[in-house]
């Protein structure tokens, strides 16, 4: 089923649109400049919506100039008051992420909906496991279809207002609860849904179980907005978001880097060169691929099938440039070097794909 298409912005989300990138602070909202500085942080890497906590009014006020300087959509996180996110929305907030069951009451919804409205912004309906609906709960226990259910009923409530620019997110910490719980409200809804997996974890954790989830349900066309979420700062959200859409073959954007596990044959330090190299072009937004390989092994082959990469020697790397092999080169210059071609290769995507547009 295709979803309806949802407007964030001037984002267009659903209806077969790219799946878009979405991230949240994790700055005090009330602190204007902390909270912009890390928008326009994840914004450099790609993030297309950030949502903000708007925990009192403090917060929703503060929206008015992190709304109004954000390079992107700022959505608020609002819970319990509805009269937080009728703020937050007439201060430019570009959408709200509410939960029904525990906003108010349906004038409480009308209210948030009308807002909404008028403002031209998108409502999320955000269901978790931990938050069912009570006769969905006392109906099914605490299961997918519980949360299925709960957010077809939820999603009802906002429809009856009149309101229809929305979006819905089904998310647990279990990931076959939250892909049970998106299939099946897939089956049920046209609703554009946002995907996610809840309180995932650290890096390690979190990115393994996202990956499992979202790759499972991109791959069978179920998902239109994504947040990776992590115990960590929410560019690492970010880039993780876009490694996973990449595997998935849903959007290709930024460096992809390819680097071997490393083994007894590596002669040079491996890692720090891979983090540094990736320090140095993560702000590039051509979809090109960098081969880091440690022996000539398999290095050679891998660096000649990449844009460009280097197969290491000892103390020192081979480098290749679409396929060809260019030079020799010692290891201390080797990130440099990386760089500098890399960015050459962005420079053509780039005018290759604006002649293409032409």
């Amino acid at each position: 089923m295709t979803t309806r298409v949802a407007r964030v912005g001037s984002l267009v989300l659903g209806g077969g649109n790219p799946v878009v990138v979405q991230t949240m602070t994790n700055t005090d909202t009330r602190d204007v400049s902390a909270t912009l500085a890390q928008i326009k942080s994840c914004a450099a890497l790609g993030a297309e919506i950030v949502r903000v906590a708007v925990p009192d009014r403090a917060a929703a006020l503060a929206l008015k100039e992190i709304a109004a300087e954000s390079p992107v959509p700022v959505v608020a996180d609002v819970h319990f008051q509805a009269s937080l996110a009728v703020e937050s929305l007439k201060n430019g907030a570009k959408g709200a992420r509410i939960n029904p069951g525990n906003i108010g009451g349906p004038e409480k919804i009308r209210s948030v909906a009308e807002a909404a409205g008028k403002a031209g912004a998108v409502l999320r309906v955000g269901v978790n496991m931990g938050s069912l609906d009570k006769e969905m709960l006392a109906k099914y226990g605490r299961t997918p279809r519980a949360m299925a259910e709960s957010a077809l009923k939820e999603v009802g409530l906002v429809l009856e207002t009149g309101f229809s620019n929305l979006k819905v997110s089904l998310k647990a910490s279990s990931v076959q609860d939250t892909v049970a719980a998106a299939r099946l409200f897939h089956e049920l809804s046209d609703i554009p849904q946002h995907l996610g997996v809840t309180e995932a974890g650290d890096l390690i954790a979190g990115v393994a179980k996202s990956a499992v989830a979202l790759g499972v349900l991109l791959n069978e066309g179920i998902g239109d907005t994504v947040r990776v979420s992590l115990t960590g700062p929410p560019e690492d959200e970010v880039l993780a978001a876009y490694a996973i859409l990449r595997a998935a073959g849903k959007r290709m954007r930024g460096v992809e880097f390819i680097s071997c596990p490393t083994c007894g044959r590596c002669e040079i330090d491996l890692l720090a060169l891979l983090k540094e190299v990736e320090g140095r072009i993560s702000d590039i937004k051509e979809p090109i691929k960098v081969a880091v390989m440690g022996c000539r092994v398999n290095g050679p082959g891998e660096a000649a099938d990449a844009d460009l990469g280097i197969a290491g020697g000892k103390n020192k790397g081979t480098l290749f440039v679409k396929g060809k092999k260019i030079k020799d080169l010692p290891y201390s210059a080797l990130a440099a070097e990386l760089e500098r071609r890399a960015r050459e290769v962005a420079r053509e995507t780039r005018l290759e794909a604006e002649k293409t547009r032409e």
